[in-house]
């Protein structure tokens, strides 16, 4: 129904450009459903402990670390296979840090016997499963080897989540309801499944406080796509199409495949703390002082407000003629792969509400010529211009019958549903208004 192709997922997927933790920035994207526990690390003696790599438990700490345990006690790969992590140079060198590839290929390959990694037997991400081939122009730079002794990107030790209706009463929910205590609301149809989180945490270097550094994520959908974030163009972690398709799986094909991320999601920029990873205010719920005798709450509280000053936000898109079939690459909310329309009329109180009301707009889109304001085309022997380019913005001829960032007819929605695409290889574009899935840069 509306519209939807049939059999084609709808999942709701999110691709995090970074989340902040101080000395850390954490780049993510997280897909379902999940890999099941026989393809995960083994629970540790205590929830958490595998946060600092202190767990007692064998294979508690990092993904098939030790190597033959995992080995002997599952007899198949686990966790996703092939991500790759580049370092942050902008960071000071140490000496102690430094890897020799020859050393650490070595140590992989033969197997790692302790319970945990150190900077002699693991690549430097701590993923005894990513990818160690060179990269760049040099021919000395190796994927999750620390050649220079600077920042590295670790694996995150955060996994996902399993993710339940608030009815839900399976064990593995967060918050499983209690038969005998809470009644069922019937807020929504049933669902219990498992989200991966597939994650690296990057040390971020001072200049990241002091000044402005060019956060970038590059997304190309289709079996040779991938996601990879970079920071001042230096690539920083990588999770190719084949990481997700190709998953490790036992002689009963329990691990379900996946399609890399293809599904519409929309922007969404914003800074805010969460309790979720130990953002907890001094006094939560009254005065942020309290009654102002502790010097550490004041000088705390005296932080606040607090900004990111942003310089820019530029989206580009590849319009080349070459791209594979199967790279889906688009912008606008109803894309002819991936049909949303209908979806989003149909359900227009998910995707606006009393303060956030849809705005229909009759140009403004960013251009440098005439031709980025129009539709183009003929009717009868004269050429149809819908728009015009007056000052780098555009403005729609007729604009009782042209509406929309580039000034597209006004009928079926259009205006809703506008592209934003300049019609050039990699061209700067401004960015309408998206009513789509998620793609959460800043959570």
């Amino acid at each position: 129904g509306y519209g939807l192709n049939p059999n084609q997922g709808r999942g709701a997927p999110e691709i995090d450009v970074l989340e902040g933790s101080g000395s850390l920035i954490s780049s993510s994207l997280q897909i379902g459903p999940g890999m099941p526990d026989d393809y995960r690390t083994f629970p540790g003696e205590y929830y958490g402990c595998f946060y600092t790599a202190s767990c007692q438990v064998k294979g508690a700490n990092f993904i098939e670390v030790p190597t033959a345990y995992y080995q002997k006690e599952r007899g198949h790969k686990s966790w996703y296979q092939g991500l790759r992590y580049a370092a942050n140079n902008n960071c000071a060198p140490t000496a102690d840090a430094k890897q020799d590839y020859d050393t650490i290929a070595a140590s992989v390959k033969a197997g790692i016997t302790e319970n945990t990694c150190s900077v002699d037997t693991c690549p430097a991400s701590t993923d005894v499963n990513g990818d160690l081939d060179t990269f760049g122009s040099s021919g000395n730079d190796h994927w999750g080897i620390n050649r220079n002794g600077t920042c590295y990107p670790l694996i995150n030790s955060y996994s996902g989540a399993y993710l339940c209706d608030p009815d839900n009463t399976f064990s593995k929910c967060a918050m499983p309801r209690n038969e005998s205590t809470t009644p069922k609301s019937n807020a929504m149809s049933s669902f219990n499944y498992q989200m991966d989180a597939i994650s690296a945490n990057w040390p971020v270097h001072l200049a990241a406080y002091t000044e402005y550094v060019v956060y970038q994520l590059e997304w190309v959908t289709g079996s040779n796509g991938y996601a990879r974030w970079m920071l001042n163009g230096a690539p920083l972690f990588e999770v190719p199409s084949k990481s997700i398709i190709d998953v490790p799986q036992n002689s009963n094909k329990t691990n379900p495949r996946k399609v890399m991320l293809e599904e519409p999601m929309y922007l969404i920029f914003n800074v805010a703390l969460s309790s979720s990873w130990g953002a907890t205010p001094p006094n939560a719920g009254k005065e942020c002082r309290g009654n102002g005798t502790d010097a550490t709450v004041n000088k705390i509280c005296d932080a606040f407000p607090m900004y990111m000053k942003i310089d820019h936000i530029r989206l580009y898109q590849d319009l080349a003629d070459d791209l594979e079939a199967d790279n889906y690459m688009q912008l606008g909310c109803d894309p002819k792969s991936h049909p949303t329309k209908k979806w989003i009329d149909g359900h227009i109180d998910e995707y606006q509400d009393d303060d956030n009301q849809h705005k229909e707009v009759a140009g403004r889109a960013f251009c440098t010529k005439n031709d980025d304001c129009t539709i183009g085309g003929n009717l009868g022997k004269t050429a149809l211009k819908t728009g015009k380019c007056v000052k780098s913005r555009c403005q729609c001829t007729y604009s009782s019958s042209w509406g929309g960032p580039r000034s597209e007819p006004k009928h079926a929605g259009f205006s809703r549903c506008t592209p934003c695409i300049l019609n050039c290889k990699r061209a700067k574009t401004y960015f309408p208004h998206l009513n789509t899935l998620m793609w959460s840069p800043f959570a």
